[in-house]
């Protein structure tokens, strides 16, 4: 009887809470307002029991069942989901200044220093100023053309030891796991970008595939990377952080205390160089805001500059963050808080690594694609030289390539999270103020109603302008747009270009690239990609000359 009486009293306490959630704090006759559809929920959890990974894939299994716009409740917190191009446009124009909030998740306070980073500040004008050194200091265009240099350092240096590594190899043919060298690649060329320094690297370690630096930052970008996604179920329930039964908060404060330590010895060694009047004329990023910080202390402290910093980082996880995104946060927004950590200095990371990662994946298993690639990089550069940043715009092929790329696979498949400032409609529906706004990117880029073929990798279906006026939004859309887009391409360009170029690519057991995806905020491989690489006979001397 007592059994009874206690389960029957949990039962009026759940949906007691229930109650709550849905009604505590909001005056309006929500029966007045014509709410978009929603799947049935559940007491408490609201529709947390449908979040599967990879989140996405749910989202378009719920968008067939409810239509391109529906809603749902995340714990306490209301969202609205939107799978079709036009409701896209219309979030992102006509709404554009209301949905330029980003949620404020409990995550968000350890992994993005309670919302100092560009990517997942609230609209206003702290975002405002932190948007104009973004574009003016950071990412303008001879601070990108002061990139390029360092990119293709760093692309070269990866070609010579893949080439090394292929040397000692039976065959000829080295067996090589891609993401670790791109992240390495993508982290290498940020040190030099934010902080004017280099891996630890020589050339004796040319046999390993990650220097001491890169392999440090990768174990931080991997610990935090699970808990960045919609799906993070930690921030919509108060209960679970509450009682920490899986040591998540800690778990995460160290993976943050490790990368807070990580960009503060790029900081500090960036500061005693100023100190000593060695910067020169080529002056860092951590330069260029220290330099701000003896300007306005009060707006450029140490906590914002390590914010830009971890934002320009974190957004290449599309990667391990792409080095474009960085500074939006991306990657490391993308990260732990489940849409935020991306954007910081993992985000830059995983981008470009990812996004790569899923380009060689791609044309592994459409070898006609790969060989059309190649051809036009021989016609175009030739095999006398490596190509560089300035070759990539004029090879059309190979843009079709990374923009198929992305349009299958975008780096974050739901964006960041936006959040609704004032009411609005969308969709002919009613969304309240404080409502989360979640823009399926994977589902709009694959909706067979825009696309022939949607499911099928076909670079030329971008050829000759065949696609212009279909929305793709790889990099966001509207205000909150990724600003480090054509960083972005351009580097991912030169990465991809130059693996095309320099060898010759097959499947380690001749069968086909597995293209299961992972979850989180962004769009990992399940697997990472292991491939055979041989320097092209056509390239060798170039190679060799490394």
């Amino acid at each position: 009887m007592d059994t009874a009486y206690i389960a029957i009293l949990s039962l009026v306490f759940l949906f007691l809470l229930h109650f709550l959630v849905g009604h505590v704090g909001n005056g309006e006759d929500k029966s007045a307002q014509t709410l978009p559809p929603s799947p049935p929920s559940v007491p408490f959890l609201g529709h947390l029991h449908l979040v599967k990974a990879p989140f996405h894939h749910a989202l378009i299994r719920l968008a067939a069942r409810h239509g391109p716009v529906f809603s749902l409740r995340m714990g306490s917190r209301p969202a609205v989901v939107v799978s079709s191009p036009e409701l896209a446009r219309e979030c992102f124009t006509e709404h554009d200044v209301t949905f330029a909030n980003r949620p404020r998740f409990p995550s968000l306070r350890l992994i993005a220093y309670d919302g100092a980073m560009l990517s997942t500040s609230s609209y206003g004008p702290y975002w405002r100023n932190l948007r104009r050194v973004a574009a003016l200091q950071l990412l303008s265009a001879h601070r990108v053309a002061c990139m390029s240099g360092a990119i293709a350092a760093e692309v070269r240096a990866m070609a010579r030891r893949m080439s090394h590594a292929a040397a000692a190899s039976p065959g000829g043919a080295a067996r090589v796991e891609l993401k670790r060298r791109l992240f390495e690649v993508s982290l290498s060329v940020l040190m030099e970008t934010i902080a004017r320094t280099k891996t630890s690297r020589t050339e004796a370690d040319d046999d390993t595939d990650m220097s001491p630096e890169a392999n440090e930052f990768k174990q931080i970008v991997d610990a935090l990377v699970p808990n960045l996604s919609a799906a993070n179920m930690w921030d919509y329930l108060p209960v679970l952080r509450w009682f920490d039964v899986f040591g998540a908060r800690d778990k995460l404060k160290d993976a943050i205390s490790k990368r807070h330590e990580f960009l503060g010895r790029l900081i500090d060694a960036e500061r005693r160089r100023l100190d000593d009047g060695t910067d020169g004329e080529k002056k860092s990023m951590i330069a260029v805001l220290l330099d701000l910080q003896k300007t306005e202390p009060e707006v450029y402290t140490d906590t914002v500059i390590t914010a830009l910093c971890a934002m320009i980082s974190y957004h290449d996880k599309l990667c391990y963050y792409i080095i474009s995104c960085s500074v939006q946060l991306t990657l490391t927004a993308s990260l732990i808080l489940l849409f935020v950590m991306k954007n910081l200095f993992g985000a830059g990371t995983e981008t470009t690594s990812t996004t790569t990662e899923w380009a060689m994946s791609l044309l592994l298993n459409h070898p006609e694609a790969l060989r059309k690639a190649q051809a036009e990089i021989d016609a175009v550069v030739g095999t006398s030289r490596l190509l560089t940043v300035d070759d990539v715009p004029r090879l059309s092929y190979l843009h079709c390539v990374i923009t198929e790329t992305l349009r299958l696979y975008p780096g974050a498949p739901l964006l960041l999270p936006h959040e609704s400032a004032t009411d609005c409609k969308v969709g002919g529906y009613d969304v309240p103020a404080g409502t989360m706004l979640l823009v399926n990117v994977y589902a709009i880029h694959r909706d067979p109603a825009v696309w022939e073929e949607p499911l099928e990798f076909r670079p030329e279906r971008f050829e000759d302008g065949k696609a212009e006026g279909k929305l793709m939004m790889p990099f966001g859309m509207g205000r909150r747009k990724c600003p480090g887009e054509t960083l972005a391409l351009r580097t991912v360009g030169l990465v991809l270009g130059t693996l095309i170029q320099c060898f010759d690519w097959n499947t380690v057991d001749g069968g086909e690239v597995d293209m299961s995806e992972s979850g989180g905020l962004t769009i990992p491989r399940a697997v990472p990609l292991e491939a055979m690489c041989k320097p092209r006979p056509a390239m060798r001397d170039v190679l060799q000359q490394l």
